[in-house]
C-alpha cells in the first residue's frame, strides 16, 4: 500500500465536534475532538474560527522519544527543545564533534544531519471506536478475560486501520477504560538536524535551576522533516510572532502530555506515596550517583554518560517534587472529599451504586497485587536490573522471534503489525554504543540488583559465580550485537537463529525473560485488567454527574491546553512573568560564571559587539495546564501565531500530575522573541531567520 500522505481529514465517527463545557478555571488536558469553548467563550471572550483547531492540530509534531514539537515552516521545519533533540545530538556526536556540547547549525540544506532513529507523528484523525473495543466482553468473562478481548479487539483495529489508511494506528485508552479512541498518525522517519544552540544556554542554570523560576534558557532545537530525500511539504504550518506575548494575555499550548492521575482513587495514591515513588527514588538516586561517578573519569566518558545524567537528574526532581505533593494533608484532603462525594452520589442511587459501588474497592484490591510484584517487575521487566543497549537490543531481538508468528490480535502489544516498522527504526539504529559505557552501566545494575534481591535465584544464575563487574565485562566484550548486521539477520532467522545463537547477551535474555514474561502477564491480569474495567466504571459514574466535561487523563496524545501569561508570589514576593537576555548575565555573574551558569562565548561575543538586545524576552511563565512530555510544545496567541515553545515547569507544578492548581503552578517557555534574537545576533543564521520569518 502506498504510505505517502494522505488526503488528512480530522474525525470523530463522521463529524468533527468541539464540546460546549465549563470546566473549573483554565484546567484542562483536552483532546482536540471535545474542546471547552464555552469556557473558552465565558472566561476569555474567544471563540475559535473556522478551522483554527484543525490548523493548530495538524502543525503539531510528536517525537517518539518522548517530546512535542510543531511546523513552523512549509518546508517541514520542526521546533522542538534542546533537551528533547538531545538524544540525537549525542546520536549525532563524536569525540570530535561533541554537537549536543558546542551546538550545530547547517548554513546549507546539505549540511542538515540525519537522525539515525528519530520518528515523528502528526495526527490526522480520530475515531471512537469504544464500542468495537468492548463488543468482544462478555458478561460472564472476568476482568483478566475481559482485558485480554480488549487488547485483541484493539489489535484488529489498529491493524485494519493500518490496512486501509497506510498510516500508524494507535488505539488510545482515556479515560482509564472509560473510552478508546483511534488515533491515526502521519509519520516521518527521515529527519535532520538543523540548528541547536550550545549547551550552557540551552540549560543555563543546570539541574540547580531545573524546575524553577526565573529561567534564562534557549532551550530549542530545530529540525527538518523529509520525504523521498526533499524537505516535506507542509499545508498547515505555525507562523511566528514578532511581538510575541504580553501579561495577562490569553495562550495556547498544543503537546503530548505523557501522563497523568487525576482521575486516580485515593488507593492508587496511597499505593504511588507508600511504594510506587519510594522505589523509584531510591533508583534514580542511585543511577545518578553511578553516572556523575562515571562522568569523573573524563571527558569522553562524561560526554557519553550526559544526556542520560541529565535525563536522570530530571526525573529524580520531578518525582521528588510529586512526592512531596502525595503527602500534603491539604491536598490529600481534597482528592479524599471529591472520591467521597462521588461515591456519597452513587450510593444514593440503588442502580448506580449496584453498577459502579464496588469500582472502588476492586481497584484498593490491584493496588495490592502490585505491591506483591512490583519490585520484581521493575527490576526484570522495567530494566533496572539489567540496564544495557545491548541487553535491550537482545530481548527485542527475542521477543520479536516469538511474537511474529503469532496471529496479530495475540502479540505483546509493542509487536502488532501496527507498530512493528516504529520498533524496527530503532532495534536497526545505527546510532553508537559504547562499549566502556556499557560495561559500567551493567555493572551498577546488577550490583542494584544484587543489593535489592541477594538471594534471588535468578540473578545467582545471570551471574554464575561472578561478581556483577565481571558478568557485565563478559557479557559486553562477548556480544556482537552492536553490528547492525549481525541483529538484521538474527530478526531474519527468527526463532530458530535466536535459539541457536552463541551471542552472551542473546542467552541472557533468553535465561530472563520466561520470568519478565510472566510478571508482565500478572501485572496485565490483575492489575491493569482489573483497572481497566473498574476505572471505566468510575469515569460512567462521572459522565452521569458532569458529562464529557470530564477532560481525561493524559495518554501522550496530542492535547490542547490553555491559560494566561502570568505571574505569582512565594513567600510574598513577586515573580515576575517575564525574564529579559540581560538577566542571564546577571546571574551567570552572580554565581561566578561557574558552570552551569557560565554563558557560551558566542554570547559573550554578541554583547561585546554590541549586536545583542539584553531587553529581548527571553523566558516567561503562564497558567496552562502542562506536564512531561509537553516539551517542545508550542506556544501560540490567538492568532495561532509562534509566541512561545514550553521546556519547564516550576517547582510548584509537579503536583499537576495528580491534580491541578494555577495559584502558583506555571508552564516555562522560551519567548519567541528572544529565540529570534538569539538566532539574529548570537548566531547569525540568516538562513534560519529568513525561513521563520517568511510569510
Amino acid at each position: 500500500m502506498n504510505r505517502r500522505l494522505l488526503p488528512i481529514v480530522f474525525t470523530l465517527g463522521l463529524n468533527f465536534i468541539m464540546s460546549f463545557t465549563v470546566t473549573r478555571g483554565d484546567e484542562g488536558m483536552w483532546v482536540f475532538n471535545n474542546l471547552p469553548l464555552e469556557t473558552l467563550k465565558a472566561r476569555h471572550g474567544f471563540t475559535p474560527p473556522a478551522g483554527w483547531a484543525e490548523h493548530l492540530r495538524s502543525s503539531a509534531v510528536r517525537f517518539n522519544n518522548g517530546g512535542s514539537g510543531s511546523f513552523v515552516s512549509a518546508d517541514g521545519l520542526i521546533m522542538t527543545n534542546h533537551h528533547v533533540g538531545a538524544d540525537t545530538l549525542s546520536k549525532l556526536s563524536t569525540a570530535d564533534k561533541d554537537y549536543y556540547r558546542l551546538g550545530y547549525y547547517a548554513q546549507t540544506p546539505e549540511q542538515e544531519a540525519k537522525a539515525p532513529d528519530l520518528e515523528l507523528n502528526v495526527l490526522v484523525a480520530i475515531e471512537d471506536v469504544t464500542a468495537a473495543v468492548n463488543a468482544g466482553v462478555k458478561p460472564e468473562m472476568d476482568d483478566a478475560a475481559a482485558a485480554t478481548a480488549r487488547r485483541k479487539a484493539s489489535a484488529d483495529i489498529e491493524k485494519a486501520s493500518t490496512q486501509k489508511t497506510g498510516l500508524r494506528s494507535d488505539v488510545v485508552t482515556l479515560y482509564q477504560g472509560g473510552r478508546y479512541h483511534l488515533y491515526t498518525y502521519k509519520k516521518y522517519t527521515d529527519v535532520r538536524l538543523v540548528f541547536a544552540p550550545e549547551f550552557d544556554i540551552a540549560f543555563f542554570g543546570g539541574d540547580p535551576d531545573n524546575f524553577e523560576f526565573p529561567r534564562y534558557c534557549l532551550d530549542v532545537c530545530f529540525f527538518r522533516a523529509y520525504e523521498d530525500g526533499k524537505p516535506a511539504k507542509i499545508a498547515n504550518h505555525l507562523k511566528w510572532s514578532a511581538n510575541g506575548s504580553k501579561d495577562g494575555e490569553l495562550v495556547f499550548v498544543a503537546g503530548h502530555p505523557g501522563r497523568t492521575d487525576r482521575l486516580n482513587t485515593m488507593a492508587s495514591i496511597a499505593y504511588l506515596r507508600d511504594l510506587g515513588f519510594p522505589s523509584l527514588l531510591d533508583w534514580l538516586h542511585a543511577k545518578e550517583a553511578f553516572l556523575l561517578d562515571f562522568g569523573r573519569r573524563g571527558d569522553e566518558e562524561f560526554r557519553q554518560s550526559k544526556e542520560e545524567l541529565f535525563s536522570i537528574q530530571n526525573s529524580r526532581k520531578a518525582r521528588l517534587g510529586g512526592f512531596k505533593g502525595l503527602q500534603d494533608p491539604a491536598f490529600l484532603a481534597k482528592k479524599q472529599e471529591a472520591e467521597n462525594d462521588l461515591r456519597k452520589s452513587v450510593a444514593a442511587d440503588p442502580k448506580k451504586q449496584a453498577a459502579y459501588g464496588e469500582a472502588w474497592d476492586r481497584i484498593a484490591e490491584a493496588q495490592k497485587a502490585m505491591a506483591a510484584i512490583a519490585r520484581p517487575l521493575a527490576l526484570l521487566e522495567r530494566g533496572r536490573a539489567i540496564d544495557s543497549q545491548h541487553f535491550g537490543i537482545a530481548r527485542e531481538l527475542v521477543r520479536l522471534a516469538e511474537e511474529k508468528p503469532k496471529p496479530n490480535a495475540d502479540r505483546l502489544k509493542e509487536y502488532r503489525d501496527s507498530g512493528l516498522a516504529s520498533l524496527e527504526l530503532e532495534l536497526f539504529s545505527e546510532a553508537p554504543i559504547y562499549p566502556d559505557f556499557e560495561k559500567a552501566k551493567l555493572a551498577f545494575s546488577l550490583g542494584y540488583w544484587k543489593q535489592i534481591e541477594p538471594n534471588d535465584p535468578l540473578l545467582a544464575r545471570v551471574l554464575d559465580g561472578r561478581t556483577p563487574a565481571e558478568a557485565a565485562a563478559a557479557l559486553v566484550s562477548g556480544t556482537k550485537l552492536g553490528d547492525v548486521a549481525v541483529r538484521r539477520k538474527l530478526a531474519e532467522g527468527g526463532k530458530e537463529a535466536i535459539e541457536k545463537s552463541d551471542d552472551p547477551m542473546i542467552k541472557l535474555a533468553l535465561l530472563v525473560d520466561p520470568e519478565s514474561r510472566r510478571l508482565r502477564k500478572e501485572r496485565e491480569d490483575k492489575v491493569e485488567g482489573v483497572e481497566a474495567a473498574n476505572y471505566a466504571l468510575i469515569a460512567k459514574a462521572l459522565f452521569e454527574e458532569r458529562g464529557d466535561s470530564v477532560y481525561p487523563d493524559a495518554t501522550f496524545t496530542l492535547r490542547l491546553a490553555f491559560g494566561v501569561v502570568k505571574g505569582y508570589e512565594v513567600d510574598g514576593a513577586a515573580v515576575p512573568p517575564f525574564t529579559v537576555v540581560e538577566g542571564a548575565f546577571e546571574h551567570a555573574k552572580a554565581h561566578g560564571e561557574k558552570p552551569p551558569y557560565a554563558l557560551p562565548k558566542s554570547w559573550h561575543e554578541a554583547r561585546r559587539a554590541e549586536r545583542l538586545n539584553l531587553q529581548t524576552p527571553l523566558n516567561f511563565v503562564s497558567t496552562a495546564d502542562i506536564i512531561g512530555g509537553n516539551s517542545g510544545s508550542p506556544v501560540v496567541n490567538r492568532d495561532n501565531e509562534v509566541v512561545g515553545l514550553i521546556f519547564d515547569g516550576n517547582v510548584q507544578s509537579l503536583i499537576l500530575d495528580f491534580g491541578y492548581d494555577d495559584k502558583t503552578a506555571r508552564a516555562v517557555s522560551v519567548d519567541s522573541r528572544g529565540i529570534m534574537e538569539a538566532l539574529r545576533s548570537v548566531y547569525r543564521a540568516d538562513r534560519l531567520v529568513k525561513e521563520l520569518t517568511t510569510p
